[in-house]
């Protein structure tokens, strides 16, 4: 028989064995708990899908004019259909002069099928024309350009040339060419030109989108040298010095532009060819071959053809007993034969190396009633001034300008 005490003992290690056990399943579900909460079994994501980039839908064409070619030469040069071409040019034809026509660029859209979608035309970034199909007809209309208008002042120092001056403010060949027409009569820049001259302008910029695409009218400029400075504002799209006499006079400085000259006015000077001391009663501009000949002033031809030395010739007729020689010619301007009256800066040829001449350059030379005078000193008339009526505006508007001087 089993007495209470031993009863008490055998419960005792039954309850003791359970604790023990219920200890180590409770710190094995534990571990698992802690296993899984803090060491997740990684989730492999899905792999992104490949895009797939679809296949255009059109075709385009794009090209620009290039010198001495048509829009229908470079067309056809891109494969585009003689019917197709024959459609861009009828329907462009009302608003452009296709022989007057220089430059452009255009794109042409077209189906992977080869219809024809839309043909985009532009002359210049003020001017864009577009052709549609629409429901099998052709539709041309001229584009709305917004462009944004902008007056900035620029300004240089001469250190070598005008072009570099004004390339290094920034700014394009073209302003050079603009800004020197207009003091082609107050400047001979092949003479006047000094390191260390100093300029500055007020011009019109145009931006489309943000984007500069071209520039204004220049409506204020001066240029300062040791001996003199020149001012020159906008009016009634001519130019005016500050007291509004014209800048424009009836000769102007030079009769072309160029980077440099070769040989001046002298009474003796060594002929580069026959040697010896031998007069030279003109100017050589030093310019590459076929560099466009103006004439400095309004006149007649007297005389166009060859004559010994000088090689092609043109001797041009002005009022007051004046008279051009253009010497060295390559070949002669447009229509320029003996009796044709000529325009100032009109085309009157090119410079060549004909004659004796060592070179492409133009000798030019200056006479009033018989005698030659020096090009480059001969002090011509004035230009003409604004009427008294127009002084008051005028001078609004300079002293609007001359603000932004400094």
């Amino acid at each position: 028989m089993i007495g209470p005490e031993f009863k008490e003992k055998s419960q005792y290690k039954n309850w003791i064995k359970r604790l023990a056990f219920l200890g180590i399943f409770s710190f094995f579900l534990f571990g698992l708990v802690f296993f899984f909460l803090f060491n997740p079994k990684p989730i492999k994501s899905p792999e992104p899908e490949k895009s797939i980039e679809p296949e255009s839908q059109y075709q385009i064409v794009e090209g620009v004019i290039k010198p001495k070619t048509s829009l229908y030469q470079s067309l056809r040069e891109k494969n585009v259909p003689h019917s197709w071409i024959d459609i861009i040019v009828s329907k462009l034809k009302p608003f452009l002069n296709f022989r007057e026509l220089r430059g452009g660029a255009y794109r042409l859209i077209t189906t992977l099928k080869g219809d024809f979608l839309e043909f985009i035309f532009e002359k210049s970034p003020k001017e864009i024309f577009k052709i549609e199909k629409r429901e099998g007809e052709y539709i041309v209309q001229k584009e709305e350009v917004l462009l944004h208008r902008e007056l900035v002042r620029v300004s240089g120092e001469i250190r070598s040339s005008l072009y570099e001056a004004m390339k290094g403010a920034g700014e394009e060949d073209i302003l050079t060419l603009s800004f020197a027409d207009i003091l082609a009569w107050e400047i001979d820049f092949y003479q006047d030109l000094r390191e260390g001259d100093r300029f500055q302008l007020v011009v019109e910029k145009l931006y489309r989108e943000g984007k500069f695409v071209q520039y204004g009218p220049i409506h204020a400029l001066e240029y300062q040298n040791e001996n003199r400075r020149i001012r020159g504002f906008l009016y009634k799209n001519s130019y005016y010095n500050e007291q509004g006499l014209a800048l424009r006079k009836p000769f102007l400085k030079a009769p072309l532009r160029f980077d440099r000259i070769s040989s001046r006015f002298s009474h003796a000077r060594r002929h580069p060819i026959l040697g010896g001391i031998r007069p030279h009663f003109g100017v050589d501009y030093a310019a590459p071959e076929g560099t466009p000949v103006w004439a400095v002033a309004d006149g007649k031809v007297v005389f166009a053809g060859e004559r010994e030395g000088y090689g092609k010739l043109v001797i041009l007729q002005h009022r007051n007993g004046y008279q051009t020689y253009y010497g060295h010619l390559l070949r002669y301007g447009p229509g320029i034969r003996k009796g044709k009256r000529v325009s100032q800066k009109e085309i009157i040829g090119y410079v060549g190396s004909t004659g004796l001449a060592t070179g492409p350059h133009l000798d030019y030379r200056v006479s009033k009633d018989g005698q030659f005078l020096n090009p480059l000193k001969v002090v011509f008339p004035p230009g003409i001034p604004l009427r008294k009526e127009e002084l008051g505006e005028f001078f609004k508007k300079r002293d609007e300008m001359l603000a932004w001087f400094l």
